[in-house]
């Protein structure tokens, strides 16, 4: 990522398992993108804002579906509460949507920064757990997604 992104992967963030690294990237793209366009004034803003809100949630419902089927793949002990979290944060996306679209105050830069916060925390701790799990399992040899 170039260095005036408004966020960049960095290899801390990784999960082991490439398909769920390069979704992280993307999801960290789509947030760039729009805070690059937040940077270019409102009517910009507003714009990319009703592009890639929408984009974020059909693209986090695809994320999270893979990481789900891992989750059950790999009997993830936590995935009841990971999941809880992947709902959270798709209806707090579709709400800031709904706002918007009603015309009723919402800045786009605070979205970005919404976006920013939930990914990285959230790949840094929630998805961290299960990095972990899976390591352990592979440690002991019963790590197989294609079981």
């Amino acid at each position: 990522m170039a260095d005036q992104d408004y966020v960049a992967w960095d290899d801390k963030y990784s999960t082991g398992i490439q398909l769920l690294d390069d979704q992280h990237k993307e999801l960290l793209r789509l947030t760039n993108e729009l805070f690059a366009n937040c940077q270019s004034g409102e009517e910009s803003a507003n714009e990319a804002f009703r592009k890639i809100a929408h984009s974020t949630v059909d693209y986090v419902k695809y994320h999270f579906t893979a990481e789900e089927k891992i989750f059950e793949k790999i009997k993830y002990p936590f995935a009841a509460e990971h999941k809880k979290q992947h709902e959270s944060f798709v209806k707090r996306v579709l709400e800031d949507v709904k706002k918007f679209e009603e015309g009723r105050h919402l800045i786009p830069h605070n979205f970005a920064r919404f976006l920013k916060e939930w990914i990285l925390t959230h790949i840094a701790v929630h998805d961290r757990q299960y990095a972990d799990y899976i390591n352990t399992l592979k440690r002991k040899g019963q790590f197989n997604l294609s079981a």
